[in-house]
């Protein structure tokens, strides 16, 4: 680049004023790095006035750490001819301010030939205010990731074309793919084939609307597939942002494996119940008619016989004795249908003589001994006690039907704010995750009567090691009405 001369003094005047009037600093040092040109905005910025640093050395406005290399780096620019560039590089350039304080700046660099030799010319801005934002906005930034990492729901974010460019821990673990193995690809490598063409319409469709945010599926069960190629299912919702760089579409989801197979449990117990109490209603309709009706029946033609031959005292007295029989049979045949559907003891004396009751007659029944052990003067109220007794019931029902055992421990005992529940066999045992036997309510109904009362149901079991199914119930929480 040439030099240049203004003979007017009315242009450098003119010079002398642009550069004070500039917003940002320009220094202009000789080839000794000594300031020749200094104008307001530096004085503004660093605090020195102009007076003072004119033939002072550029170095003093940098931080000793950085004036070595400073001066390396202005000869090395000064020998490449070329005439201007931006300093730095990619790293920061600090400035030192009058009081002390280092500040950040934006700087470039050009030189000039003249007869008095090299000039160098630095100009440079402030941007302590850009440096903290960017900061500030890397904290954000590292405060979203960990929030997004930390969410328990799956978050995904896709560009306009659906490619993923966001993808949570969360994700990871319900999807089985890392984020390196996903990001950049489409997002539809998480559903099942079937649905990828209607999923990225619906995308595009949702985009049309302007609608910021929205559940996906109306009410139908979504599918996404794993690492693995297993389908299950998901609840999501999608929403929409507009940037400068086009629209993204992020969509938050929970797997809902462990939901949809509980409902499916639930469908099927509530209708296998009902088939259940069908059958039961039968099975009591039989009984009434086979025991209760025909015994009645018997009763009322012994009874229109004794009234016809009251002439005969001794032929009467002798059918009287008949009907005193066939009347304790048919006490007896009432008792056992009322016991069968609610034992009286339960209500008359309470839970443990029930239980008592409940043990010795599946011992009788099925041959099997079974021990009852539970906590002197624990006295349950309803709901509670029902409760318990049917969970007890049910499951020395199934330990009868299916475990083959040769004992069975019954045990219930105090814990905490709660009653624990236990019923443990050593019988043939099961592997728990197998699917049910059709017709067979099994421990679905055990796990709705505990839920209702807050409880839970955990079953261990193994073939040949046999079963323990426990229930644990707290007693402090508002229980539904018995």
């Amino acid at each position: 680049m040439g030099t240049f001369a203004f003979p007017d003094a009315n242009v450098s005047a003119w010079l002398a004023g642009l550069l004070d009037s500039a917003m940002d600093a320009i220094i202009t040092v000789d080839e000794a790095q000594r300031v020749v040109l200094y104008n307001r905005a530096a004085e503004r910025i660093f605090g020195w006035p102009a007076a003072e640093m004119r033939g002072a050395p550029l170095s003093k406005l940098l931080p000793e750490r950085y004036r070595a290399g400073h001066g390396n780096h202005l000869h090395r620019f000064g020998a490449t001819g070329t005439t201007t560039r931006r300093m730095s590089g990619s790293s920061v350039v600090y400035g030192l301010r009058a009081n002390g304080e280092e500040f950040p700046v934006d700087a470039s660099i050009s030189q000039l030939d003249t007869p008095q030799g090299k000039l160098f010319t630095v100009i440079l801005r402030d941007v302590t205010d850009r440096a903290e934002s960017e900061q500030e906005q890397a904290r954000l930034a590292a405060r979203l990731s960990g929030l997004l990492d930390s969410a328990m729901d799956g978050i995904i974010t896709v560009d306009q074309s659906q490619k993923i460019i966001l993808y949570n821990r969360a994700a990871e673990r319900i999807f089985g793919w890392s984020a390196l193995q996903v990001m950049g690809r489409p997002m539809d490598m998480l559903m099942p084939k079937r649905f990828r063409r209607g999923h990225k319409a619906h995308v595009e469709q949702f985009g049309a609307t302007g609608v910021t945010s929205r559940r996906m599926g109306d009410r139908t069960v979504l599918m996404g597939v794993r690492a693995t190629g297993e389908e299950f299912p998901i609840d999501a919702s999608i929403s929409q942002l507009e940037t400068p760089e086009g629209k993204l579409f992020t969509v938050i989801l929970r797997d809902v494996t462990d939901r949809v197979r509980a409902q499916e449990e639930l469908a099927a117990f509530a209708a296998e119940a009902s088939g259940v109490r069908e059958q039961e209603k039968s099975r009591i309709a039989r009984e009434l008619h086979d025991e209760l009706a025909q015994s009645l029946t018997a009763l009322k033609m012994d009874a229109d016989w004794a009234r016809a031959n009251l002439q005969d005292p001794a032929a009467a007295a002798a059918k009287l004795t008949q009907m005193l029989a066939l009347l304790d049979e048919s006490i007896a045949a009432t008792r056992r249908i009322a016991a069968d559907l609610r034992p009286l003891v339960l209500d008359d004396l309470g839970l443990m003589p029930a239980l008592e009751w409940l043990t010795d007659t599946f011992t009788e029944r099925h041959g099997v001994q079974c021990e009852l052990e539970a906590d002197e003067g624990l006295d349950l109220q309803e709901p509670y006690a029902t409760a318990v007794f049917r969970i007890i019931q049910e499951s020395l029902v199934n330990v009868g039907k299916h475990a083959g055992a040769r004992e069975v421990r019954v045990r219930l005992v105090r814990s905490g704010p709660g009653v624990v529940v236990s019923i443990e066999d050593d019988g043939a045992g099961f592997r728990p995750g197998d699917p049910r036997k059709p017709q067979s309510l099994g421990l679905v109904g055990l796990r709705e009567r505990a839920r209702l009362l807050h409880g839970s149901v955990a079953v261990a079991s193994e073939p040949g090691h046999g079963t323990r199914v426990e229930a644990r119930i707290p007693l402090d929480l508002q229980a539904p009405a018995a």
